[in-house]
């Protein structure tokens, strides 16, 4: 096949020829949303994340796969993707070890109280605080059981956490406690400490964590998203707040990003930021790179 490679990914002169010796060409731009010079018509695979934020897919008729550098299957046209049979394939497995870390360090921080700590080390103050709380036998609900939610339940077990799962398919395995479908999270809920959100963004998710979800939760409890900003209401997420519920939240992604400077969220105490950052890590590239390798030497057998 004839490959767009694309700045998605930081390929290396020798990544390049490995995927070039299974018996592909390839073509390279560095950023998506430049012009592509050469004959985008005979473009028949595309290795990508945004690109078709910028890009129309209908330009490419002879177009036949596409592997994204991403998880999240919201930044390409799907409809037209299924209609013409296009073979699509994501970066599963790839990011999911660094965003467990990162869900489990965010959690501790959260129970352990690390901003307030930080904070009275800068000012030089001495004092204990007697309200930290333990994990060890709270209730964490994972809504999206995919490899990210796997990966999470398998740390939070070595904690003596109970597991709860939400889905739209049933999912067992040894790390989950009690599965529930997604249309009846909300009796779930009433017993969550920790709800977690590894939840792809689709129609029927889009702002599925709303005033009422939230007014089912605990006083107490924390928020953990690391799926799609959109996931959550942020303005029924903010109101909430404002009426002084949960503990904390610790947010990776946001309706709008970067996240409006304006946005009240940057003003909570209880809120913790990051830059949609949890999917780094050192082993990216290597383990990114396995899935495309694969996925091409696979679909190289089939055709």
């Amino acid at each position: 096949m004839k490959i767009l490679l694309t700045g998605a990914f930081n390929w290396s002169n020798e990544q390049i020829i490995e995927i070039e010796k299974i018996g592909h060409t390839c073509m390279f731009i560095k950023d998506e949303k430049n012009a592509i010079e050469n004959d985008i018509k005979s473009v028949e695979a595309i290795i990508c994340n945004g690109f078709f934020l910028y890009h129309n897919i209908e330009d490419f008729p002879n177009l036949k796969y596409i592997q994204l550098t991403s998880a999240g299957l919201d930044r390409v046209p799907l409809d037209y993707i299924k209609k013409h049979n296009i073979d699509l394939y994501n970066a599963r497995g790839v990011y999911s070890i660094p965003m467990a870390e990162w869900t489990i360090l965010k959690i501790l921080e959260i129970y352990k109280n690390s901003r307030g700590f930080y904070e009275a080390q800068f000012e030089k103050i001495w004092k204990k605080n007697r309200g930290l709380l333990e994990l060890y036998g709270k209730t964490a609900t994972i809504v999206g059981y995919g490899s990210v939610g796997k990966e999470i339940a398998k740390r939070l077990k070595a904690f003596d956490v109970i597991i709860n799962v939400v889905d739209v398919i049933e999912k067992k395995d040894e790390y989950i406690d009690r599965f529930t479908y997604i249309k009846d999270m909300d009796d779930i809920l009433r017993n969550t400490d920790i709800l977690i959100l590894t939840l792809p963004l689709t129609k029927e998710t889009e702002g599925i964590i709303n005033n009422e979800k939230l007014k089912a939760m605990k006083n107490d409890s924390i928020i953990i998203n690391i799926s799609r900003g959109k996931i959550i209401n942020e303005k029924d997420l903010i109101y909430m707040l404002k009426e002084g519920k949960f503990k904390g939240i610790a947010l990776d992604v946001f309706e709008e990003e970067p996240l409006n400077l304006n946005s009240e969220l940057w003003d909570f105490k209880n809120v913790i930021i990051t830059p949609h950052n949890s999917f780094v890590g050192e082993n990216n590239n290597r383990r990114m790179f396995e899935v495309m390798k694969n996925n091409l030497i696979n679909y190289k057998k089939e055709e």
